[in-house]
């Protein structure tokens, strides 16, 4: 029996789809309502499938008609089946034409929710494919969710994964595929809470050491060390910060506003704005210089000027050796783009780290050595000291918010802090900002 194939099963490829492919074009518009006229019946053409609904002109007749059609496109343009015959592998079929229509931004580009789903979803989807959805209940739950603490998910992630597949059933009780009890009982499972079940506790995010912050500036392009300076003077999300645009920067007055047209709280309704200050500005400007629709920070512009500078620390003759330009690719696999994403940041900022604070020299990758190689060469305990070393100098873009709330609360008080992050709430703003011991140490000191 051949399986079905969903975009949760094997390697993520931009083939893959939901939908069976066919080599026939698929019509936008519907089947029309036909007359049989041997019997005077009034009849559609459902994927290859005959449905007749009564006397050809009669008002009723048409009704049913549009209710079918309607319900046909509903569903994804296939026939709706029994509750009881639907598979786990078909119900994730439904959803993720769903999902893609839903999770998206204002540009019509998959939100990271996608990402998110799929990580979730294809740990039931390896274990239950093959099951009937309405007889998955709080047992297989249970299963997924120890087959996530084998796997050394921490319990927040284990958590949410839970939840979204609690999502997919929720959607699947509304769209009336499966009866109401199988979700009811879903939910009935609980979370895991924290210091049982064994489970892996993920690590508190903290603010990143000022010193290795500033190690990297020599090793990131202009654009990626502006970025991270707004970070640390704007307490912005590092997605808001490689999103800016002139136009969304209200440059009237002494203080800018920066309003991201996607921010993380964008589907509640909130409102967020972004405070520019003076150093901010200062670091700002020179990349406002452009289109207002332009993004201000573009990875083919510090491309452009990387190879400008290799150009002129040259120091082979013009009359030798390559050609400016002359070893580009005419058709690179990744090229260079206009925007950075959170992951290309992300990137950037690493390769500095790595340049920055070369590992030991036993275990650093030798010139010439491949990855494999490499993994192979070091030994356990190396490999060992070699995670120590980058857990010690390694940090990441979304440290450096916590950076800006642990100085704004220190300084400010946590309802400044509250405000200029853009949080709803001050016990969100506590989790970013580290709490200030000195001033409680000299309450003591005072007290006695």
């Amino acid at each position: 029996m051949k399986t079905q194939r969903t975009a949760l099963s094997g390697p993520k490829q931009a083939s893959d789809t939901l939908e069976p492919v066919t080599s026939r074009r698929v019509s936008v518009r519907p089947p029309k309502l036909r007359h049989h006229k041997p019997t005077g019946q009034g009849y559609v053409v459902l994927n290859g499938k005959y449905i007749f609904f009564g006397p050809y002109g009669d008002p009723e007749v048409t009704e049913q008609y549009h209710r079918t059609i309607a319900e046909w496109i509903a569903n994804g343009r296939q026939p709706a089946k029994p509750a009881e015959e639907i598979t786990i592998n078909e119900l994730l079929a439904r959803f993720w034409v769903y999902a893609e229509g839903y999770y998206q931004d204002a540009e019509g580009n998959p939100t990271t929710e996608i990402g998110n789903l799929r990580v979730s979803l294809r740990h039931m989807c390896d274990i239950y494919g093959n099951t009937k959805a309405i007889e998955f209940g709080p047992r297989a739950l249970k299963t997924v969710r120890q087959r996530m603490v084998d796997k050394g998910l921490c319990r927040n992630n284990i958590n949410k994964c839970i939840s979204r597949i609690k999502t997919l059933f929720k959607w699947a009780t509304a769209e009336e595929l499966l009866p109401g009890a199988v979700y009811h009982a879903l939910i009935t499972v609980p979370g895991l809470k924290k210091g049982r079940n064994g489970v892996r506790e993920s690590e508190p995010v903290k603010p990143a050491p000022q010193e290795h912050v500033d190690a990297i500036e020599p090793y990131v392009s202009r654009q990626v060390w502006a970025m991270v300076q707004l970070q640390l003077l704007t307490a912005a999300r590092s997605g808001e910060i490689v999103k800016m645009r002139p136009c969304d920067i209200d440059c009237n007055g002494q203080i800018w506003f920066y309003r991201p047209t996607e921010h993380k709280t964008a589907h509640h309704g909130h409102e967020r704005k972004i405070f520019i200050g003076p150093k901010a500005q200062a670091v700002l400007r020179p990349f406002i210089l452009r289109p207002a629709e332009a993004y201000c920070f573009s990875p083919a512009e510090a491309e452009a000027e990387r190879r400008v500078a290799m150009h002129q620390n040259r120091k082979t003759y013009l009359s030798c050796g390559n050609v400016p330009g002359s070893n580009c690719k005419e058709n690179p696999r990744r090229p260079k783009g206009n925007v950075y994403t959170v992951m290309a940041y992300r990137r950037a900022i690493e390769r500095g780290i790595e340049a920055a604070f070369p590992p030991p020299e036993h275990l650093a990758r030798q010139p010439g050595e491949s990855k494999a190689k490499w993994q192979i060469r070091l030994t356990k305990k190396q490999k060992a000291e070699l995670k120590a070393w980058h857990k010690r100098f390694h940090w990441h873009p979304h440290q450096l918010r916590h950076n800006a709330a642990t100085f704004l609360r220190k300084e400010f008080g946590l309802e400044t802090a509250r405000i200029i992050l853009g949080h709803r709430s001050a016990a969100i703003t506590e989790v970013y900002a580290e709490l200030d011991q000195q001033k409680a140490l000299e309450a003591i000191v005072r007290v006695g």
